[in-house]
């Protein structure tokens, strides 16, 4: 049966893939990418070099059409990933952070993460958030609720608390 997605290089390209495959400088993709493309000009078919590489042919399928469609570059690349959607919006992380800075409520000497989640669902500022996501919001700030006086602070203490 012939291919769909038939693979032919030009001298350029198989000089360019041979270059990855040898150097070893790229990543690991790109140079699975390349066997898989030099094996495929070479007429080998889709299970024996998912085999050799130990790939699924999924991938050499998609890796010989995406070369045919969009060429070398397009073949040896990936598009990024979307990875996990943002919990909060930077306005809402602004208005955490400005939360945690402020005075706790009557009662409580210093914020706690789990009070400054229940005060920021009580005030509106976010619809739901778990203690954990608040906690990251304050680490990427080098924030801590309540550490040496009231609200965020810097990491080391205030002059007067020093020896």
């Amino acid at each position: 049966m012939p291919k769909k997605w038939k693979v032919k290089l030009r001298s350029d390209q198989r000089k360019k893939l041979l270059r990855i495959v040898r150097a070893g400088q790229h990543k690991s993709r790109e140079i699975l990418y390349a066997h898989i493309l030099l094996k495929a000009a070479k007429g080998w078919a889709d299970a024996n070099i998912a085999d050799a590489f130990a790939t699924s042919t999924k991938t050499v399928q998609r890796t010989r059409q995406c070369f045919v469609e969009a060429g070398l570059h397009a073949a040896l690349t990936e598009e990024p990933r979307p990875g996990q959607p943002r919990k909060l919006t930077a306005e809402q992380e602004i208005l955490l952070i400005a939360l945690a800075c402020s005075t706790p409520p009557q009662g409580y000497q210093r914020w706690t993460v789990r009070l400054l989640t229940s005060e920021a669902i009580a005030r509106k500022i976010v619809p739901e958030i778990v203690p954990e996501t608040a906690r990251q919001i304050l680490k990427k700030t080098n924030s801590s609720p309540g550490k040496w006086k009231v609200g965020a602070t810097p990491t080391s203490p205030p002059t007067s608390l020093r020896a």
